[in-house]
């Protein structure tokens, strides 16, 4: 047993758990990043942007981070902060999943809040600014998430953990908000000669790859109307891009609970949803690994509440009886396979 001083020396390591396979051989795999210190991969980004600004010179002891979130960037900075004595405003607002503030505030952030627009939606642009006031006023130091290196860069590790866990990744399938983990993942499997293609899923309502924009509940995950892309969502790493509504990605989610009693969060549901729906559009024999970003645990009064859901209108039996279908047609996929090569007849040796 390794012994480590530090939380932040826990991060990576983290296991796959199989969730599918066809007859064909195509293995859909989820990469439980959700088992890093916090709860998220974004552990992971949080402590390389901080590690960067202190190499720059932009951090120094006793220093002030100020950072929008919807929780999970915030509780990774939050806990890298206080095992180096910075402090750490994090600008949030209701929106926000209660367990992830109520994170931030157990490892001592500073919340400021911000009103949720009248439309009841996401509030980032205003977030955005409010970070960048504070910043200035106090001469903090503002990583802007969306636009830092070291987003993608902290990523590298994890594209390391793939390729030493399984040779090689086909296919990489993640939800994307600041673009950074799945664009850095991916870039760095294929600087270690993996051919792994890129798969983002933004929710329905989202304008990153520039669909209609609309209220969503899916939380870390997509840009709202008026909100800059940032820089760490790099097209040119991107192979394909998918939207998914809420009850899909909520109804993925809570199947992938009630099968294997594993807990993640809204939006690697919808990322499941996309990677269950088209595993047969792979080459066979193909390796996908759907990201976890974060725990479920996080959304146990939203996502896996029937009454939250039933609020906001997203509770859809249908759409759960979608996934446990895909579910069983691969598993019949694979039973029909087995069948077909047991009952082939052995070659027969031919005399000379």
């Amino acid at each position: 047993m390794t012994i480590v001083q530090r939380a932040s020396e826990l991060i990576g390591n983290t296991p796959l758990l199989e969730l599918a396979r066809t007859g064909t051989g195509t293995r859909l795999l989820l990469k439980l990043d959700h088992l890093n210190p916090t709860g998220s991969c974004k552990v992971r980004m949080a402590r390389q942007m901080i590690d960067e600004a202190e190499l720059e010179g932009r951090l120094r002891p006793g220093g002030h981070i100020v950072e929008p979130t919807s929780g999970n960037t915030g509780n990774g900075l939050a806990l890298v902060a206080l095992e180096r004595g910075y402090r750490f405003t994090a600008v949030v607002d209701h929106h926000a999943a209660k367990e992830k503030l109520r994170m931030l505030r157990a490892l001592g952030a500073e919340l400021v809040f911000v009103e949720n627009p009248p439309d009841g939606g996401v509030s980032s642009v205003q977030r955005r600014l409010v970070a960048a006031r504070i910043a200035a006023e106090n001469g903090a130091y503002h990583p802007d998430q969306h636009n830092h290196p070291g987003n993608g860069n902290g990523y590298a590790g994890l594209a390391r953990e793939l390729i030493g866990q399984l040779g090689d990744v086909d296919v990489l399938v993640a939800a994307i908000g600041t673009g950074g983990s799945l664009c850095g993942t991916a870039r760095s499997l294929r600087a270690a000669g993996a051919g792994t293609r890129a798969v983002a899923v933004e929710p329905v309502g989202s304008i990153i790859f520039g669909g209609a924009p609309g209220i969503y509940h899916q939380t870390g995950a997509g840009s709202p109307a008026g909100f800059p892309v940032g820089d760490n969502v790099d097209r040119s790493v991107i192979d394909e891009a998918h939207r998914v509504s809420d009850s899909d990605a909520f109804a993925g989610a809570r199947v992938v609970a009630r099968r294997t009693g594993v807990l993640v969060g809204g939006t690697t549901g919808g990322a499941i949803h996309v990677a269950l729906r088209r595993l047969y559009a792979y080459p066979a024999g193909s390796v996908v690994v759907v990201l976890c970003n974060d725990a479920g645990e996080k959304y146990l009064d939203s996502v896996y509440d029937d009454e939250w859901l039933r609020a906001r209108g997203v509770l859809d039996e249908l759409a759960h009886r979608r996934m446990e279908r895909w579910f069983a047609t691969y598993a019949a996929s694979v039973r029909a396979a087995t069948r077909d090569r047991t009952a082939r007849p052995a070659p027969v040796a031919v005399g000379v």
